[in-house]
């Protein structure tokens, strides 16, 4: 049978499977997965983002959108938003935690040690990762093509204590396919030229304002963010797919734009608060 308009609570790696064995295609995936170190969102052992290193986060990325892949079209895509963080090690303390760089208040910092007191071979302190591109080149090697890095610049980002770097404020976006030839409708995104008498091309940098979200303790991507992704990668009554629900944007924006909805998530608890998204954001 057939999934619509359904978000599978649990695992995603195994809710993915039940999605490819209903015989739903999406027409593309947008996602933003949990960060690499960022926060334990509710103490399963299931959940990605607390991995012994960024190369077992990034491992287990790839066999999520593995999973992605079989329930997309032959044209379909992914859109995957992520970001990025640093290694800090304190040997002395037995603390070796990434740290997303986009604030230095507790509610952006690592609420487990994931590395359990070691130190991890080949990063030094202070060194950024890298994780969207370690991410980005084990996917394209996975099979997908890596179509586009698009730049999300945020004019209003998390202030840092830092003084050692500029303040960070921007996140990639990816673009995939896959296959060679996808379905993506570059005049659905175009934009107003300067005196508004004509449209042009969308280029790769995006700026968007971050939003705050009450309903939600994680942070949610701005729906501002993906609705030009939603619009360039589908048409009107396409299946949307988000393995990482979270707060249900996807969802809302989906439906917002005429479009249905799929997807997973590991928190069934977060199920009221995306139905109430869905139908808000309708209104």
């Amino acid at each position: 049978m057939s999934l619509i308009d359904t978000v599978l609570y649990g695992d995603c790696r195994q809710k993915l499977k039940e999605i490819a064995n209903s015989g739903s295609k999406a027409r593309m995936c947008v996602t933003s997965p949990p960060y690499y170190g960022l926060r334990d969102y509710g103490k399963e052992d299931s959940q990605i983002g607390l991995e012994e290193s960024p190369e077992e986060f990034v491992d287990q990325l790839v066999e999520v959108f593995r999973g992605v892949h079989n329930c997309l079209t032959e044209d379909g895509t992914l859109w995957l938003n992520i970001g990025d963080s640093y290694y800090n090690y304190r040997g002395g303390k037995g603390q070796a935690l990434p740290k997303q760089s986009v604030s230095t208040t507790e509610q952006d910092l690592p609420q487990k040690n994931p590395r359990r007191g070691n130190k991890l071979k080949g990063y030094k302190e202070k060194d950024l990762i890298g994780i969207p591109w370690m991410l980005a080149f084990a996917l394209r090697k996975d099979g997908w093509f890596l179509r586009q890095d698009i730049i999300w610049s945020k004019p209003n980002p998390m202030p840092e204590s830092v003084a050692d770097r500029c303040t960070k404020s921007h996140e990639y976006i990816f673009l995939l396919s896959k296959n060679q030839n996808y379905y993506f409708d570059v005049d659905s995104i175009k934009i107003p030229t300067v005196d508004g008498k004509k449209l042009k091309r969308r280029k790769s940098v995006w700026e968007v304002k971050k939003k705050a979200f009450r309903g939600a303790h994680f942070a949610v991507y701005p729906h501002e963010l993906i609705k030009p992704t939603i619009l360039a990668g589908s048409e009107e009554g396409d299946i949307i797919l988000d393995p990482f629900m979270g707060s249900g944007t996807t969802a809302a924006v989906s439906k917002s734009l005429k479009r249905h909805y799929l997807g997973c998530e590991l928190h069934e608890e977060y199920e009221n608060l995306i139905q109430k998204r869905i139908v808000t954001d309708l209104l």
